[in-house]
């Protein structure tokens, strides 16, 4: 198994030449033919937009959508081989650039598999029924005689067969099939898909090998360290550079121009330093003066505005969903419940700061090397930035962007504008420029995960049973980021948690708040089913433990009866993270069993000792279903974690290797946020800094993480976020159980006596 960059071949040159193309959102062609052997630098032939076939055997298959340690490079073109029947030992997979014939290509929201399951498959199957064709041909007998079996097309009858190398010539001669003349395999023929592959990069990655975006250099090439408005909003007054200029190696500084508000993709603005290299740079940086108009984020106060966001959410909001009457079931309740919840601001801490790569080029176009989540967006960013127009699909072409690899993303490298500094710089100096965010910029400039008040009631009967449930959210929206007098959460992020909740409660009702942004609001790992899945799990725990009953069997309880949700029902706008929900149901059966299984797998309800204490939570977010059970213990040092189970349902499986380890991955991501993760504000700008005061979880601190994958019939789903929410209420309700101290307030980590 080979992994190459598309820059270093030309790979896709060869898919934009000749008719049939199969590409993304265009229908098949069914009478379509491949006029011309389509070749590449290295003779392959290419079958279909998706892979290309050589002489020598080999099989080239696109990686479309980038790789930031989720498998996707891996997963997706494995979806293919299966279908093509290839031999995975033969396959060479090649990183994508943008390409509209890919269609989105972004990964973000856990997507890169579900929303391209079908077209993968069908390219593997058009190619494979395109051999069986063609070596049918060659032997005179009927196509039904025929079978593509591991790398090579077999005819049973005369023991006779050809390989693909030896056939790909005389197939891309074929005339193209429309998907209603190929066949799907079923499940029972599967042989890579549902498989333990390992990922593709992996070695490379271990013996250094692997091309980060860090490593990119090009003739000529100068670095620029920029130094950014500390408020969001903020514009230079004066500055000076003196000091700055005298710095060895020390070239040039430029102001970008910056303070645009709301901020979108472009650069929050300052004074680029450019230099022989990344240290003169940044010391440099250390010697420049600036006096700043801070502009209207300059007196936000995180602590203030927490007690503000605290406030709205004690008084009623705009309804999101309605079922019932709350108001009356509670003044009817034999018992009523409340409770508050808050989680501040956080950051993404990947360990890979930003980092950017631009040259300018003889057509008047851009090349960018990033570590980018969204290729198509980062390519519309960064040729608005040079001047080129985005609306034109000629000079969009012209903004050529190079995928590397990406050392951790969690959505913070779905936002291009590190891309746009450098190419905005390149175009001003007139030669190559690396852009490289320290951590300090990444910790003091991100886009940052909302900060969400909540306040949750309950009414509950004489039987003990919950007849009433009331949820009041409020927090900044992403939104606010793209559109300015955003006041309010959009129907995207209370769909993660509140107008999507699964509790059989006859009276139910969801409000959501006023509140203004200040900073930067991006997606953050899960997005607000972070926030959400705190609260609502948290508060089923604390209602249980109120009513004396098992917390895994009360889960069950409120979720109730095997049925199909639709939030339209009561007055919810449906979004279910894009999806129809004919396609993909909110099934309380599947949620239940996750349950069940996480019981079992973990031996809820066993004898532990003082001091120990297990926690379970739940959440169907991006389509897939998770239950997840947390085991703690308190010890002289404060909380060790020592195991955590996952029982989780993301339909048909692809790659089982990589549905692990991001669950391995998630947990330590929610381990993180919810132990030390606090981004605070004074004067418009971020206290923080570094991971010496914005801490991630060390070695030494990760627990076991089990994890156990539903065998399922259902079209796969995300996997990337759905480890980490449910995880952080797991985790505070296994704290409850150890120590009896209720976590209402994200940090932990200074609510505990060690």
């Amino acid at each position: 198994m080979n992994i190459e960059n598309v820059s270093r071949r030309g790979f896709m040159k060869g898919s934009a030449v000749g008719a049939g193309v199969f590409a993304i959102g265009v229908p098949m062609m069914a009478k379509a033919t491949m006029i011309d052997q389509i070749m590449d630098q290295d003779g392959a032939i290419q079958m279909n937009l998706y892979l290309s076939i050589a002489t020598d055997d080999t099989v080239h298959l696109t990686a479309m959508s980038p790789e930031i340690g989720q498998g996707a490079r891996t997963a997706m073109p494995q979806i293919i081989a299966d279908e093509l029947e290839a031999d995975w030992d033969k396959v060479v997979i090649h990183q994508a650039g943008p390409d509209p014939r890919l269609g989105d290509q972004g990964v973000g929201g856990s997507s890169a598999i579900r929303e391209n399951w079908d077209n993968l498959r069908f390219a593997g199957a058009i190619a494979r029924t395109m051999l069986e064709r063609s070596a049918a041909e060659v032997w005179g007998v009927n196509v039904s005689e025929v079978k593509a079996k591991n790398h090579a097309v077999h005819h049973a009858a005369s023991g006779r067969s050809l390989s693909y190398g030896e056939l790909a010539s005389t197939a891309s001669r074929q005339e193209m099939p429309s998907r209603e003349e190929v066949t799907l395999k079923t499940k029972a023929e599967y042989s890579l898909i549902g498989k333990d592959i390992g990922p593709v990069d992996g070695k490379d990655i271990a013996m250094g090998k692997a091309i980060f975006s860090i490593d990119v250099s090009l003739p000529g090439m100068k670095h620029a360290i920029i130094v950014r408005s500390p408020v969001v909003g903020g514009t230079i007054k004066l500055y000076d550079d003196s000091e700055a200029l005298k710095v060895p190696g020390v070239i040039a500084t430029h102001v970008i121009e910056g303070g645009t508000l709301p901020p979108q993709f472009k650069s929050i603005g300052g004074l680029a330093i450019l230099a022989d290299n990344t240290w003169a740079a940044k010391r440099a940086a250390d010697l420049v003066t600036i006096e700043w108009n801070k502009g209207p984020n300059g007196d936000y106060d995180s602590v203030a505005y927490e007690e503000q966001l605290k406030s709205v959410v004690q008084q009623p909001g705009q309804t999101v969903i309605k079922r019932g009457d709350v108001a009356s079931a509670m003044a009817g309740a034999a018992k009523t419940m409340s409770a508050d919840y808050y989680i501040p601001l956080q950051v993404h801490a990947q360990m890979e700061p930003p980092v950017a790569t631009a040259r300018m080029t003889d057509d008047g176009g851009v090349e960018v090397w990033m570590p980018t989540q969204g290729p198509v967006g980062a390519q519309q960013q960064v040729a608005a930035a040079v001047g080129l127009n985005p609306q034109n699909p000629e000079e969009l072409a012209k903004a050529r962007i190079h995928v590397t690899l990406t050392g951790g993303g969690f959505g913070r490298k779905g936002k291009p504008d590190f891309g746009v500094e450098a190419a905005m710089l390149a175009k001003h100096f007139n030669m190559p420029v690396k852009v490289t965010w320290t951590r300090e910029d990444d910790t003091r400039h991100g886009y940052y995960h909302s900060c969400c008040a909540q306040h949750l009631e309950a009414g509950i009967d004489e039987n003990g049973k919950p007849i009433a449930w009331l949820h009041r959210t409020a927090f900044p929206s992403i939104s606010s980021t793209f559109a300015p007098n955003v006041t309010a959460g959009s129907a995207f992020e209370v769909g993660q948690g509140v107008t999507d909740n699964p509790f059989d409660i006859p009276n139910m009702q969801g409000e959501v708040g006023e509140a203004i942004a200040h900073v930067r609001i991006g997606w953050f790992r899960a997005v607000h089913n972070i926030n959400h899945a705190f609260a609502i799990s948290s508060f089923a725990d604390e209602m249980a433990h109120e009513l004396g009953k098992d917390p895994a069997d009360f889960l069950l309880e409120l979720i109730g009866e095997p049925r199909l949700i639709n939030p339209e029902d009561d007055g919810a706008q449906v979004m279910n993270y894009g999806r129809s929900l004919e396609e993909f149901p909110i099934d309380t059966a599947r949620m239940a069993h996750t349950i069940r299984e996480v019981k079992k797998m973990s031996g809820w309800g066993k004898e532990l000792p003082e001091g120990r204490g297990m926690g379970i939570a739940f959440q169907r977010l991006f389509l897939t279903y998770v239950a997840c059970v947390v085991d703690v213990e308190k010890t002289d040092m404060g909380i060790k974690v020592h195991d955590v189970y996952y029982v989780v349902d993301c339909g048909q499986a692809v790659n089982t290797d990589r549905i692990k380890a991001q669950f391995e991955g998630g947990a330590l991501y929610g381990m993180s946020a919810a132990m030390y993760g606090d981004i605070t504000d004074t004067e418009g700008s971020i206290d923080q800094s570094n991971f010496h005061d914005y801490e991630v979880v060390r070695m030494g601190d990760a627990p076991t993480v089990h994890v156990q994958i539903v065998d399922s019939d259902h079209k796969p789903t995300g996997v990337g976020e759905p480890p980490t929410p449910p995880f952080i209420p797991a985790l505070t309700n296994a704290i409850f159980k150890a120590t009896g101290k209720r976590i209402r307030r994200l940090p932990i980590r200074d609510q505990l006596d060690t």
